[in-house]
């Protein structure tokens, strides 16, 4: 699939992508959710990056869904399909194995919250509005929000959000925690960069065993992460990272991490 929906571009070990619809106010239609999948899929196979940064051009973030493409799915029960070697870019049941960063602006309705939801590190621009509106079209999200919400924000807050459909702006987002950074409108973008270029210094190796630690304990509860924790730092500490960054640290120099 050659994408049309999205744009691609590689600055060393990051992986930049664009949400690039704007004429529709970056609305998800079938074809840009394939194409995000497939994006989602690319990253996670290939060894050179080691960070991603989601964005969007335009004004905004993303308007939402094209409710009457997907609603003949929701119908059936079932999501619409992506191509092979694709991971759902709501990491529903599949999740990337390395980092994830967002940067929203303008709007950013449902399906963008809950792609914002399955990020890492969220940076908003100071004009952002927010809104789970579901409930004004008759249905409701699956996208992640009834759980990731309640998860990152805790209940009477989540139920703030998913049962009113009011929209929110960028200082209540920060306040809640559902993103970490608030910027100037216009430098969203700069800043998620700035902070995907900091992980993406730090050894490929421990990043991918963070992740898995802290979805294993958000997932299945702290008890089985704890038990993973020193059987995955001993194949963490036979790799050349591990060798590499012990001669950094007593070379007292900057590790120098190949990609793995």
């Amino acid at each position: 699939m050659t994408p049309e929906r999205i744009t691609l571009e590689t600055r060393e070990h990051l992986l930049l992508i664009g949400l690039n619809r704007t004429a529709k106010r970056n609305a998800f239609d079938l074809q840009m959710y394939a194409e995000l999948g497939q994006a989602y899929g690319s990253y996670e196979q290939d060894p050179q990056l080691r960070c991603a940064v989601l964005y969007a051009h335009g004004d905004h973030f993303t308007g939402g869904i094209e409710l009457p493409q997907w609603a003949p799915f929701f119908r059936d029960g079932r999501m619409p399909p992506l191509p092979a070697g694709a991971i759902d870019p709501l990491m529903r049941e599949q999740s990337l194995g390395k980092p994830l960063v967002i940067a929203v602006q303008g709007w950013c309705l449902t399906i963008g919250l809950e792609l914002l939801l399955a990020a890492d590190i969220r940076v908003a621009a100071d004009s952002t509005r927010f809104a789970q509106i579901e409930i004004k079209r008759g249905i409701y999200p699956i996208g992640g929000a009834t759980v990731r919400l309640v998860q990152e924000l805790g209940w009477g807050n989540a139920m703030r959000i998913l049962l009113t459909g009011d929209e929110f702006g960028s200082e209540q987002a920060y306040r809640l925690g559902l993103v970490q950074e608030v910027a100037p409108a216009g430098e969203e973008l700069e800043r998620a960069i700035a902070i995907a270029t900091t992980i993406a210094r730090q050894s490929p190796v421990g990043v991918r065993a963070t992740l898995a630690s802290a979805r294993l304990a958000r997932q299945e509860g702290e008890r089985v992460a704890f038990a993973r924790m020193l059987i995955d730092l001993q194949a963490a500490m036979a790799t050349d990272d591990a060798v590499e960054g012990l001669n950094a640290f007593l070379e007292r120099r900057e590790p120098r991490f190949k990609s793995s």
